[in-house]
């Protein structure tokens, strides 16, 4: 028996297992220790050789996605190497010119986890026939789990951008929002599409909750970034609540609903290590709104309400940051 080898596996093994239950099964656990450490040197490594350029952080994605499921494999991998290492005659040569090397012991986790058959290697009667029906299952089983994981993270990419589109789609900064909402008397034609976006947002928070690699997603298009998105879209919700006046602004319950879902997209940050920036944001521009005759709240009023949003507002521009954008407008 060689302990060292069986110890080294054994570690390999639980430590790719936990991580791939952890961040394939627990929506509310995030990502598991091994990739969200993954994540976080990819995404900093390659933000520190961007050097302004999109292009490369639009890989950032797409790159810790393909590691992490090849870490995941390689784990296991190696995890079932190390164990058929680590005992007496765990793996006997089926013809006898064939010798046991660590490249026979790798071939034979390899067939036996991809199910390719079988090879010039077999295990003895006893416990290591067990290990090796466990290797096959465990190949079967994780690295399904894992292509699962990465569809369904793409599908959460897909939603990510659609509501990005959306905000963009009615405007490119907050006060352009409520003003495209404003009929000339109020804001009744706006709680249709409000309530749409409250719905979107909702989902993409649920989604950032169980994929925090979604963070990690930049896009190339400002039409299409989320963190620009969120930013513009809660601005807007603060427009609307505290920026015009009592008897114009939308149904007081569907403000509420749509903030309601900004705090969940907002909670999923520090499961990301997304932390708020240490200066403020320039507030929304509340004379641009009354340029356009829309019935405003006194420059004191909203000035003392942005007061008391500080700290979220902080949070906006550190997802901005974080994602490589400026603060809106989008379309700079």
């Amino acid at each position: 028996m060689r302990p060292v080898y069986l110890v080294l596996g054994a570690v390999l093994l639980i430590a790719a297992i936990i991580d791939i239950l952890w961040t394939t099964l627990w929506v509310d656990g995030g990502s598991g220790p091994l990739s969200t450490r993954l994540t976080s040197w990819v995404w900093r490594g390659l933000r520190r050789f961007e050097s302004g350029q999109s292009q490369l952080l639009g890989l950032a994605g797409p790159i810790i996605l393909t590691l992490t499921l090849v870490m995941w494999v390689g784990f296991i991998w190696a995890g079932w190497t190390f164990l058929f290492a680590g005992g007496e005659n765990a793996l006997i040569a089926a013809r006898s010119d064939v010798p046991l090397t660590w490249t026979g012991r790798i071939y034979f986790v390899a067939y036996t986890m991809f199910t390719m058959g079988n090879g010039d290697f077999y295990p003895p009667a006893g416990i290591w026939q067990i290990a090796a029906s466990l290797t096959t299952a465990s190949g079967m089983l994780f690295v399904t789990m894992g292509v699962s994981y990465v569809l369904s993270v793409l599908g959460a990419v897909a939603e990510k951008r659609s509501f990005a589109s959306s905000v963009s789609g009615l405007g490119t900064r907050s006060e352009e929002i409520v003003e495209s909402s404003w009929n000339g008397e109020d804001f009744e034609g706006f709680d249709l599409p409000l309530n749409s976006l409250t719905s979107q947002l909702d989902l993409l928070a649920n989604q950032h909750k169980a994929y925090p690699i979604l963070h990690y997603y930049h896009s190339e298009q400002s039409q299409e970034a989320s963190a620009m998105a969120v930013a513009v879209f809660d601005e807007a919700l603060t427009l609307f609540q505290f920026g015009v006046t009592d008897d114009t602004r939308p149904y007081s319950v569907l403000l509420k609903n749509a903030r309601s879902a900004n705090d969940n997209y907002l909670e999923t940050l520090d499961k990301a290590f997304i932390d708020p920036a240490d200066d403020v944001p320039p507030p929304p521009d509340l004379d641009r709104l009354g340029d356009k005759g829309i019935p405003t709240v006194s420059d004191e009023e909203f000035a003392d309400a942005l007061d008391d949003l500080t700290e979220r507002r902080r949070k906006l521009l550190g997802v901005v940051k974080a994602d490589a954008w400026h603060w809106p407008p989008i379309d700079q």
